[in-house]
C-alpha cells in the first residue's frame, strides 16, 4: 500500500490489556517508514518528536508516530510512574507495532527504521535485537540505551546514538552502551544542548542527523515480516 501514494491515518493496535494508538503518515515516494519510541512520562503528542517526524517527512521518510502504552496505563502511570520504566513492556509494544507497519505492505514493502528517545531508545534497540532483519536502523536522541542490557549485542541494524552535549551522566551511559554493540555504530555529541534539546538550533541538529542517517541506510526488509521470531 505504501508503493502507490501517500498515506495519512490513525490505526490502533491489539495489544494484551488493550490496545495503543499512532499516528502513520507516508509521503508518496517515501524511502522508509520510521517508527517512534516515545521516552519515559510522553505520548506520540510529544512535540519534539512530531518536530523531528515532520523533517523526516520533508526529506522523504515515512513516519508512525504511537503510544506504547494503553489509555488506562497511561493514566494509571501518571500517579504511579509504574510503567514507564518498564522496558521490557515497550520493547514487546514497539515490535508488535513494527510488525503491524510491515504487514500491512507486500514483497517489495518499504524499510523500517526506529527512533527512540530517553527510555524508549532501548526499547528500540531491544525490539531491533528481537526482530533482525526486519529493522533497518535505528536512532536514539537523548536516550538510555544501557537500559537494553545483553540485547546490544545482538543488534544486528546500524545504530546512530545522539546525546546532548551538557547531557553529562548520559554521555557515559551512551559511550558505555556503544562498546557493547558489536554492529555499525556511531555516536554524535550535539555541543550546546541538555538532555531534552532545547536550545536554539539543537532539535533541528537532530533531525538533520537523524534524516541522513536513516536515508543512508534504510533497505528493504525482504519479506521479513513472516520470518522474524
Amino acid at each position: 500500500m505504501f508503493t502507490t501514494g501517500a498515506v495519512n491515518r490513525s490505526l490502533t493496535i491489539g495489544v494484551p490489556g488493550g490496545t495503543i494508538a499512532g499516528d502513520l503518515e507516508v509521503p508518496a515516494g517515501a524511502s522508509g517508514i520510521v517508527v517512534f519510541a516515545h521516552g519515559s512520562g510522553s505520548s506520540r503528542f510529544s512535540a519534539r518528536n512530531r518536530f523531528v517526524a515532520g523533517k523526516l517527512r520533508e526529506r522523504g521518510s515515512g513516519t508512525f508516530l504511537l503510544d506504547l502504552l494503553t489509555e488506562e496505563e497511561e493514566a494509571r502511570d501518571r500517579f504511579t510512574r509504574e510503567y514507564r520504566f518498564d522496558i521490557d513492556l515497550l520493547a514487546e509494544r514497539l515490535v508488535t507495532a513494527i510488525r503491524t507497519i510491515a504487514d500491512m505492505g507486500d514483497e517489495s514493502a518499504l524499510p523500517i527504521g526506529s527512533f527512540g528517545s530517553s527510555t524508549g531508545a532501548a526499547a528500540a534497540l531491544i525490539a531491533a535485537a528481537m526482530l533482525g532483519p526486519l529493522v533497518s536502523t535505528v536512532v536514539s536522541r537523548g536516550g538510555r540505551p544501557d537500559l537494553a542490557g545483553h540485547a546490544l549485542a545482538a543488534v544486528t541494524a546500524p545504530v546512530l546514538l545522539i546525546v546532548g552535549g551538557r547531557d553529562l551522566d548520559v554521555i557515559v551511559l551512551n559511550r558505555l552502551a556503544l562498546q557493547q554493540l558489536t554492529c555499525e555504530k556511531e555516536l554524535v555529541v550535539v555541543d550546546g544542548a541538555t538532555h531534552l534539546f532545547e536550545e536554539p538550533g539543537t532539535l533541528e541538529k537532530v533531525a538533520d542527523l537523524a534524516g541522513e542517517w536513516f536515508s543512508r541506510h534504510f533497505r528493504p526488509h525482504m519479506g521479513a515480516a513472516r520470518t522474524a521470531g
